[in-house]
């Protein structure tokens, strides 16, 4: 059997390939630090950066000082608000005491008005009561002047009796006591008083032909009716 023939090793081969080795290893441990280096930077950039604590302590004081301004907004707010409601309800009050003075003034008004009326009311029938007496003592001077026969007309006792009826009846109108016209008129119940029916020529009907009392008129209402005849 051939042996094998072993070729001897040239020492400058070995060498040189020993050196390339270690020049690979080189540049393989070159290349993890260079990879070590750019993870470590990236890793480095991507961390957050730490927090100031001044900073820190600049964002809570503004927070608190931003709080106290929106506690006294409030307040003030509410103390405005508080205000309004307590003037609305003080204007509320005036407003009814004012509604109140103003219903007071015109119950008095009207009760005062109606105070007046009823006293004028009262005067008006006691000074009807009075003139109603008064009249029957006109009635019988009218009577009496009118039975003085035509001679003694001018005698000392039928010129006084005249005298005494004209004052009379001057202190009646005064009193603002008119009589009503009778004689020639139109009949009116309101103010005459029928008692007897004529068929008299030449009058129109319902015409007031003779008066037989005097009637009376006191400040626009009847102090008493006219007792008269009218035709038919």
């Amino acid at each position: 059997m051939a042996e094998e023939r072993k070729e001897p090793v040239d020492s400058e081969q070995a060498a040189g390939s020993g050196g390339e080795a270690e020049a690979v290893q080189e540049t393989a441990a070159e290349a993890g630090e260079e990879t070590s280096k750019a993870e470590t930077e990236t890793g480095t950039d991507e961390r957050e950066p730490e927090a100031d604590p001044d900073d820190a302590k600049e964002d809570a004081q503004s927070a608190d000082s931003g709080s106290q301004k929106d506690d006294k907004k409030s307040e003030k707010t509410s103390r405005f608000f508080g205000k309004n409601k307590k003037d609305d309800k003080k204007d509320q009050q005036i407003a009814e005491l004012t509604d109140r003075v103003k219903r007071q003034m015109a119950e008095f008004d009207n009760f005062r008005k109606r105070t007046e009326k009823e006293k004028s009311a009262m005067f008006e029938i006691g000074a009807k009561s009075v003139l109603e007496r008064i009249l029957p003592i006109v009635d019988n001077f009218e009577r009496g002047l009118a039975s003085v026969p035509e001679n003694e007309k001018e005698s000392t006792t039928a010129v006084g009796m005249d005298k005494i009826y004209k004052q009379l009846v001057k202190t009646l109108e005064e009193l603002d006591v008119k009589p009503i016209e009778a004689v020639g008129k139109e009949f009116s119940p309101d103010f005459h008083n029928a008692v007897m029916q004529a068929e008299e020529e030449g009058v129109g009907e319902n015409i007031i032909v003779e008066e037989f009392q005097k009637g009376y008129m006191y400040r626009g209402s009847v102090l008493r009716h006219s007792m008269v005849k009218v035709n038919k």
